[in-house]
């Protein structure tokens, strides 16, 4: 077999031009795209098409979590491809049932539901819930689940009704019922709207899906005290607590559950992202005592293949082996606090930096035309790429394997990404 010669060893002429135009003559224009085109990664840094170099902390949106071209990673799938990539469900998967036993081991979850992405996971959340209110609790022919305003759960229909944010739903009525929005980190609203929408068993609230940190809200924790509450609450009536832990969970927080930051035990947790480290992989996790699904109610036809799995396992047994979460929370503290010396510098940009371990971000002031948009689009011109959350808070991700010299360089070219614009 010839083998391809490294990228590094490939002359101008040999490399693949990229057309845009070509590119957008046929692919769904769904995506407002930053006008550069990726090639190749390593760590965390990032090529495009020109060549030109890029310090990376999007990670593919909280995804990449060892990074690009990781080693394990590299590993795990080159053996698992050259083994078994893809049988159906209808037969045992050893590989799915060493991550169902990793993630069970390694949480407060008794058992793994396993799909292809975030929003999947929270649709299986939302089916489970409403399974759990037709057949174990007694006569709730209208189930309702809360979710907090400015969350984001996912794109299908029943996640983007979820979602608490109308301009994600725009478009795309009539909406499934059985939703209703509370904001976010404020116990009374939830306990009004519990008050408000119940009616007797008919109509009555089963569930609350609520992210720990929202992050497309704006890079928001979630409030110790309101989650106790929410847990309470929960107890008191007979209502399943579900943890959209797609962005903050495996490793980001600091903790491998944002759940841990917390000390709050949710009834379902939902994962993808960072699960397999940008292989598409999503799973809902749920405890024994909600575990309702029984054959044939959910299914999905790639949901923990061999492929995805093995690259998981890879990924977190990488975290467990390489004191990951260590890294997560030294380099977090280091991000916030150069961070904060930012927002000091500039107190007529930013008003405040916030965040867990490594998903973080820094909020500016609502009285200027200044957007996080254009802090993403002058800083890629200095060679960091960054994500917005909403138009006013910049975004940092980076792989979980930054280091300290990857997190003061970002922040010395976001502060002259800062000076251009400023």
């Amino acid at each position: 077999m010839v083998q391809s010669p490294p990228i590094d060893n490939l002359t101008i002429s040999q490399k693949t031009e990229f057309d845009r135009d070509r590119f957008d003559q046929s692919v769904m224009p769904t995506y407002g795209r930053f006008p550069i085109a990726i090639e190749r990664g390593e760590g965390c840094r990032l090529w495009d098409t020109e060549g030109k170099e890029y310090l990376d902390f999007v990670a593919g949106i909280a995804t990449c979590t060892l990074g690009h071209a990781h080693p394990a990673l590299i590993a795990a799938v080159s053996e698992q491809i050259k083994k078994l990539h893809h049988v159906s469900n209808l037969y045992y998967i050893p590989e799915q049932g060493q991550l169902a036993e990793w993630l069970v081991n390694n949480s407060c979850m008794d058992k793994v539901f396993f799909c292809n992405s975030g929003a999947e996971a929270n649709e299986a959340a939302i089916k489970l819930v409403r399974k759990y209110a037709h057949t174990v609790l007694d006569k709730v022919e209208q189930p309702i689940i809360l979710t907090a305003k400015a969350s984001f759960h996912g794109r299908t229909l029943a996640t983007v009704t979820a979602t608490g944010q109308e301009k994600y739903q725009k478009g795309f009525t009539p909406l499934p019922t059985g939703f209703a929005y509370v904001p976010y980190n404020d116990i009374t609203a939830v306990e009004n709207a519990i008050a408000d929408l119940d009616e007797g068993t008919l109509s009555r609230v089963v569930g609350i899906m609520i992210e720990p940190l929202q992050g497309e809200g704006g890079v928001r924790p979630g409030d110790l005290e309101y989650f106790l509450k929410l847990r309470k609450i929960c107890d008191e009536n007979n209502i399943l607590l579900v943890f959209d832990e797609v962005q903050v969970g495996v490793g980001r927080s600091g903790k491998l559950w944002g759940y841990e930051k917390l000390g709050v035990e949710p009834d379902i947790l939902t994962s993808a992202k960072g699960l397999a480290g940008g292989i598409p992989i999503g799973a809902m996790l749920c405890k024994d005592s909600c575990a309702a699904f029984e054959p044939g109610n959910h299914a999905s036809t790639f949901g923990g293949n061999p492929f995805v799995c093995a690259s998981a396992l890879a990924v977190l047994q990488t975290i467990e082996t390489e004191g990951i979460l260590h890294n997560v929370q030294a380099r977090g503290e280091q991000l916030r606090v150069r961070l904060r010396a930012i927002a000091k510098k500039y107190p007529s940009l930013f008003t405040e930096v916030r965040g867990w371990g490594l998903i973080n971000g820094i909020e500016l002031r609502a009285d200027i035309d200044l957007t996080s948009i254009n802090l993403v689009k002058a800083a890629m011109e200095e060679g960091l790429l960054l994500a917005p959350a909403g138009t006013k808070v910049l975004r940092f991700v980076p792989p979980l394997i930054v280091s300290t010299a990857e997190v003061d360089e970002a922040v010395n070219i976001l502060e002259r990404a800062i000076a251009k614009v400023a």
